[in-house]
């Protein structure tokens, strides 16, 4: 359930940033480890986003696999779950360096009609 808060910070994020102008998409880069289901946030975005810039606006999920490495021997994989163990060494010592994501990576906003205000 906690997709429904992640959902409601991830609407304020692209409605500070929109400017009044409304959203068209919505990028967000979301690591394995973060254990946040594509489908229920997707829902949560549409349901949050209604009456706001981000309303009808596309929630466009890039999803990061869990990384990590060995800080005995140096190897780097993807783990298995729920295995955080080296595969080569069996070492817990281990740091991640991919998974952990969850930001905005960018908005796109839909200019109105004779927005522009460039001189001519």
């Amino acid at each position: 359930m906690h997709e429904l808060s992640i959902a409601s910070a991830i609407v304020d994020t692209a409605r500070r940033h929109a400017g009044g102008r409304p959203v068209s998409v919505v990028s967000v880069r979301l690591g394995g480890l973060r254990q946040v289901v594509p489908e229920p946030l997707r829902f949560y975005f549409d349901v949050v986003a209604r009456d706001t810039e981000c309303d009808a606006a596309r929630l466009r999920l890039t999803e990061i696999a869990a990384r990590l490495r060995c800080e005995g021997c140096g190897e780097e994989w993807e783990p298995s779950w729920p295995s955080f163990r080296c595969p080569s060494c069996a070492s817990a010592d281990v740091r991640v360096l991919a998974g952990e994501e969850l930001e905005v990576e960018y908005i796109e906003v839909r200019e109105e009609e004779g927005a522009c205000i460039a001189s001519r």
